[in-house]
């Protein structure tokens, strides 16, 4: 991976970082899953992966650390490898597909982190269906910035790699 590479990953989670920590006052709607999203698309999945750790470890050290914080993690990453993949193999992705695909991840990213509960408490189903306004949240939240960011990333990624050398950008529609 290349300093370049790396870099653009360290302005990207700080941008999660500050958009994370600018939308806390609306429960669950940030834009750190679209983000995580469109860097494991343009960038791979371990880019996807080595920002969703960064970015939860990072936003957690303002708005608190805890067992919940390993659970982000791993669903944040889930995220950003199924991102990866998609990118990788699929390149010319509608944007329509796209927020489909960001709202399915707020369901996911709410179950992965439900299943923290399970592993302390033991009661799985009670907290994940009173849960689930909140990952209803969580999804309207993603369908939005990704319809706001995912155009706006994609010309930066197009710039990218034009300057970068990496080849061709993964056309979008």
């Amino acid at each position: 991976m290349s300093t370049y590479k790396l870099t653009l990953i360290a302005v990207l989670a700080a941008l999660a970082v500050v958009g994370r920590y600018t939308f806390q006052f609306l429960p669950n709607v940030q834009p750190v899953t679209a983000l995580i999203i469109i860097c494991g698309f343009f960038l791979g999945p371990v880019s996807g992966v080595l920002l969703a750790g960064l970015t939860t470890y990072l936003s957690n050290l303002f708005l608190g650390m805890g067992l919940w914080t390993i659970w982000q993690i791993i669903g944040w990453a889930l995220i950003g490898w199924m991102s990866g993949l998609i990118g990788k193999y699929w390149r010319a992705v509608p944007l329509a597909v796209m927020v489909v695909f960001a709202v399915f991840c707020g369901y996911l990213y709410g179950l992965v982190v439900s299943l923290a509960t399970f592993s302390v408490a033991g009661n799985f189903l009670s907290y994940y269906l009173l849960g689930l306004p909140f990952d209803t949240y969580h999804a309207v939240g993603n369908g939005i910035f990704m319809t706001i960011l995912f155009p706006v990333f994609s010309r930066i990624f197009a710039k990218y790699f034009r300057n970068s050398g990496y080849g061709k950008i993964p056309a979008s529609k």
